[in-house]
């Protein structure tokens, strides 16, 4: 396994290009769903700088703390409450550009002004994690974003 990343590119794009294949060569071959999580966290979290990037799991019915980057978290979110919980019950990738314009945001961080938020969803539609990516700055993220975070998701499904 590799010490470093080397992720070269001016563009949010050309990052993700680099990114990928090497957080996907992270986790291949691993067995432990924490330990993949913990690493592929630590790449795109260093890659871009975002304020906060993590993962929270679904455990009984409940949304409860994974690995993640950053200022400390909630470590505990209801089905359909803030973002998490919103995109946990829609089952869908959810893009905010501003926070405070979310009804019933949950402001674990008073920093965060942008978030995205992907289901980790297995083949039988049931939701399993969800990643949570938080920024400082207002309008961070799109659907380049949501594209590429998708390819990871999907890898991680995998080890469930």
């Amino acid at each position: 396994m590799a010490e470093n990343l080397l992720i070269q590119g001016s563009s949010k794009e050309e990052l993700y290009q680099n990114l990928i294949p090497q957080a996907l060569a992270l986790i291949e071959g691993e067995s432990d769903l924490i330990a993949a999580m913990a690493n592929v966290c630590a790449a795109m979290h260093h890659t871009f700088g975002w304020l906060w990037t993590g993962f929270y799991i679904v455990k009984q019915h409940e949304l409860v703390l994974g690995p993640f980057q950053g200022p400390i978290a909630c470590t505990r979110i209801q089905k359909g409450r803030g973002v998490c919980g919103s995109a946990w019950a829609q089952a869908q990738t959810l893009v905010v550009p501003d926070v405070d314009a979310f009804a019933g945001h949950i402001a674990c961080s008073s920093l965060a002004r942008s978030e995205i938020v992907l289901p980790l969803i297995n083949r039988d539609g049931v939701v399993l994690a969800v990643l949570d990516v938080d920024s400082a700055e207002l309008a961070t993220f799109d659907d380049i974003d949501a594209r590429y975070l998708a390819q990871l998701c999907e890898a991680l499904v995998k080890l469930f």
